[in-house]
């Protein structure tokens, strides 16, 4: 099984159409979420950059789809969050279209990871988007951010509220942390167990 070891990871080209794609076949990784949690930080965690994705206090600021060339092995893409209420509708929808287009047409699309903030119960939007991944039989990986902020005598009532999700059996569920690096090591193992070379 191949390893990573984040020697190298770049911002190798940001998309709005698949000709501007890369054009090899390396596989991809797909980060969704909802917009502000923490997708950026998330690939700057698993990456160990403090700066590579740029984190914003104002959500909503990724509009692309950005390709990050990781040991040039592999791509992490990110894209526009959704649920974000001063993005007009018709910028969520294009920026819908915009995904949608990518998890059809894209062979080299290898696993999706779909963010939740661990501190809320998951919205209407993250079980759209959960369902929809699902409808296209894509894997997926449910990642909890921002796990550290709950205390662990709250940790059982916050697992009920992500249950709400339905997450599938051939699915699974990481908590994540960008503070304490918990959940980093299993993300990798993904990742790693999905190179198929």
């Amino acid at each position: 099984m191949k390893k990573m070891k984040f020697d190298k990871a770049e911002l190798l080209t940001s998309a709005v159409r698949i000709s501007q794609y890369p054009t090899d076949s390396k596989p991809e990784f797909l980060i969704l979420g909802r917009s502000n949690v923490g997708k950026s930080s998330f690939i700057n965690c698993l990456v160990n950059r403090k700066n590579l994705a740029r984190t914003s206090a104002k959500p909503g600021k990724t509009q692309t789809l950005n390709f990050y060339n990781v040991d040039d092995i592999c791509y992490l893409v990110d894209v526009p969050g959704y649920g974000y209420a001063a993005v007009s509708n018709k910028k969520q929808e294009k920026f819908g279209m915009m995904i949608e287009e990518y998890i059809i047409n894209r062979p080299n699309l290898k696993h999706v990871f779909l963010l939740v903030d661990y501190r809320h119960k998951p919205t209407e939007n993250d079980s759209l988007m959960y369902n929809f991944l699902k409808y296209y039989n894509m894997p997926v990986t449910i990642v909890c951010t921002k796990y550290d902020k709950i205390k662990k005598s709250q940790r059982s009532k916050q697992d009920k509220l992500i249950e709400t999700l339905e997450i599938k059996d051939s699915d699974n569920r990481v908590n994540f942390s960008k503070v304490t690096k918990a959940g980093r090591d299993e993300i990798i193992s993904i990742i790693e167990n999905n190179l198929n070379f």
